[in-house]
C-alpha cells in the first residue's frame, strides 16, 4: 500500500491510485480557483501536472489563493506553485508555462497529451480559445464560471453550460460558445446573485475589481478537482 496515499487507496483501490499516477492534467490559471484545483489534484495522486499563468503573486491574493503567502509575494505564480506541489509529492512531474494564454500562443501547447484540462482563467477570450483547443484535441475540459462578488459556497453546482443561470460570466460564455457551434461544456458555477461591492476599485485596464472572500473560490476549485478525478476513474 502506498504510504502517503494509503487513506485514498482504502477508498478507491490500488488500481485507481495507479491510474491517477499515470494521468496528466493541465491547469490554466493559478488564482483562487485554479490553485486549489491544482493542489487537490496533486494530493489525490495525479502524477503529472502542467501549470499555466503569467501573473505574479501580490498582497491582495493572500486572502483566497493557496500559493499566496507573505513569503511568496512578488514571485511568479507558476514558480511558487511548482515549489509547493513538489514538496507535497517529490515524484511529481511538473511543467510550467509563464504565459498569458491566448489565440496567438495556443499552438505552443500540445493539448492532445493531457487527460484533462482545467479552465480557471478570468479573461473571456482566453477561456473561449482554451475551450476551442480542447474540442479540437478531443481532450476533456472543465471550466470555472464567476466566483467573484459571491459569499455562499453552498450555491455552487456542476452543470452543462446550457443549463446555467444567474452567473453573468456563464451568460456571456453561452453566447460566445453558441457562435462557435460548441454546445457542451462541463462547468462549475454559482446560482448566487452577485453582490455589489462596497467600493468601486479598478485595475490598470480600468476594469472593476471583483470582491472575494477566503471560502468561495477555493470551493469551486475543489469541486473541479473532484469532477476531474471522478471522470478519470469513471466513477
Amino acid at each position: 500500500m502506498t504510504n502517503w496515499l494509503q487513506r485514498e487507496e482504502l477508498l478507491i483501490g490500488y488500481k485507481n491510485i495507479e491510474k491517477l499516477k499515470n494521468s496528466k492534467v493541465i491547469v490554466f490559471g493559478l488564482g483562487g480557483v485554479g490553485g486549489y484545483t491544482a493542489e487537490a489534484l496533486v494530493r489525490a495522486g495525479i502524477g503529472e501536472i502542467s501549470l499555466v499563468d503569467n501573473d505574479t503573486i501580490n498582497e491582495t491574493n493572500i486572502n483566497r489563493q493557496i500559493f499566496a503567502t507573505t513569503k511568496t509575494v512578488n514571485r511568479l505564480k507558476v514558480e511558487a506553485a511548482k515549489e509547493r506541489l513538489v514538496e507535497i509529492n517529490p515524484n511529481l512531474e511538473v511543467e510550467t508555462y509563464n504565459l498569458f494564454f491566448n489565440k496567438e500562443n495556443s499552438n505552443s501547447i500540445d493539448f492532445s497529451k493531457y487527460d484533462y484540462i482545467v479552465d480557471a482563467i478570468d479573461t473571456v477570450s482566453s477561456k473561449i480559445e482554451l475551450i476551442v483547443c480542447a474540442k479540437n484535441s478531443n481532450t476533456k475540459i472543465i471550466s470555472s464560471m464567476g466566483t467573484g462578488n459571491k459569499l455562499n459556497p453552498l450555491d455552487f453546482l456542476v452543470s452543462d453550460i446550457s443549463k446555467t443561470s444567474v452567473c453573468p460570466l456563464a451568460r456571456v460564455m453561452r453566447q460566445e460558445l453558441k457562435k462557435r457551434n460548441i454546445e457542451k461544456l462541463k462547468v462549475v458555477y454559482s446560482k448566487e446573485t452577485p453582490k455589489k461591492p462596497f467600493e468601486n476599485l479598478f485595475n490598470e485596464q480600468n476594469k472593476q475589481i471583483p470582491s472575494s472572500i477566503s471560502f468561495v473560490p477555493p470551493i469551486a476549485g475543489l469541486i473541479m478537482a473532484s469532477e476531474i478525478v471522478k471522470d478519470i476513474l469513471e466513477f
